[in-house]
């Protein structure tokens, strides 16, 4: 009995690739770094909804895949029995649904961004996978999910804002505003996500040296945009004016270099030298660069041996490592927007990752 049971258990954990689900949390992490926004129980919320929803991508996917698991990997879990497909399905449903659950408790914002997380995976796993759209597919859920780790940090039932401000503004420094900076956060680790989708596509059955040598490519474009120059401060902090005498009152009439005579809509957020980032070079401005290599260095290597040699077990690793590299993109990230002890939390879940991986494989 416990060993069937301890063999139904490992029929689960490679159904759902635990190994893989190290690099889940650091989307939310890197959110709300992005974002302005301190971690706290939206970003716990955001953390989970990211977790369920990851993992009803892999029951799911394994479930649209089966009738042609059996013909090209028969040791996986449905098509060698261990699971009932059925089984993979109802476990995808419901883990979709504890996923959305889950954002719910964070605000409607968030509850929307996870809605179009699913949509994008049950999208993806059910028809887009196999087609050209496929890699740019995934590449979105990717960066939706990022953007689900902002918002919910950001909303009126998430962790409070850095700002001190109410959550429930939309003003400049509000949490609708401050998530849009997590938009070039969203776009890189979408960029690294289509890399690794696109050589994913020979896995079983490789033979392309092109594919692999242009994930490299993109590898080291998206490293060298992690090497930018850490903010310093999170993009909503206020800046206190320097001691001198008081501004003066604003002109009462339009602006000058505007064409019309009429003033502006009071909702257009115009920039204040009281919201803009500072910089505190001494913060993290060098462990952007380091975590920005350590990001290139995982998957690089393995990218280059499967280009040299293209067949199937090093593209395997290949895509392995760039579903590995995520962390350090995710701590680069992080790093980046000025929040250095995310980043080194983050870089702490990658000797888990790569133990787990050499029990249970990540793809």
């Amino acid at each position: 009995m416990t060993r069937r049971r301890t063999g139904r258990a490992q029929a689960w954990a490679e159904l759902l690739r635990v190994s893989a689900l190290f690099s889940v949390p650091g989307d939310a992490l890197a959110g709300a770094a992005a974002a302005g926004a301190r971690p706290g129980r939206g970003t716990l919320c955001a953390i989970g909804a990211s977790l369920c929803l990851y993992e009803a991508g892999m029951a799911l996917n394994d479930w649209a895949d089966r009738a042609e698991d059996a013909a090209e990997r028969p040791h996986r879990p449905l098509p060698s029995g261990r699971i009932a497909p059925g089984a993979a399905l109802a476990a995808s449903t419901a883990l979709t649904a504890a996923g959305l659950a889950l954002a719910s408790r964070a605000g409607r914002p968030a509850l929307a961004v996870a809605t179009a997380l699913a949509a994008t995976v049950w999208a993806y796993d059910l028809g887009l996978k196999h087609t050209p759209a496929g890699p740019g597919t995934m590449a979105t859920a990717r960066a939706l999910d990022l953007l689900l780790g902002a918002t919910a940090s950001t909303s009126a039932t998430g962790a409070t804002a850095s700002t001190g401000r109410t959550a429930s503004t939309g003003r400049k420094g509000g949490p609708r505003h401050r998530a849009v900076h997590a938009l070039p956060s969203a776009a890189l680790l979408g960029a690294h996500t289509y890399a690794v989708t696109a050589v994913s596509r020979h896995e079983t059955d490789g033979g392309s040296t092109r594919t692999p040598l242009a994930a490299l490519a993109v590898t080291l474009a998206v490293a060298a945009a992690a090497w930018g120059e850490a903010l310093g401060a999170r993009p909503g902090t206020t800046v206190s004016s320097p001691p001198g005498p008081p501004a003066p009152a604003p002109h009462p009439h339009p602006h000058p270099a505007l064409p019309s005579s009429r003033p502006l809509p009071s909702s257009w957020p115009l920039p204040s030298r009281r919201l803009l980032p500072v910089r505190r070079p001494g913060r993290s401005r060098g462990l952007g660069p380091l975590l920005a290599l350590a990001y290139a260095r995982t998957p690089a290597t393995l990218l280059l041996h499967a280009a040299l040699n293209p067949s199937a077990a090093l593209t395997e690793r290949a895509v392995g490592g760039g579903i590995r590299a995520t962390i350090p993109l995710q701590a680069a990230l992080a790093a980046r927007a000025g929040a250095p002890g995310t980043a080194l939390a983050l870089l702490g879940l990658v000797p888990a990752a790569r133990a787990l991986a050499r029990k249970v494989s990540p793809t």
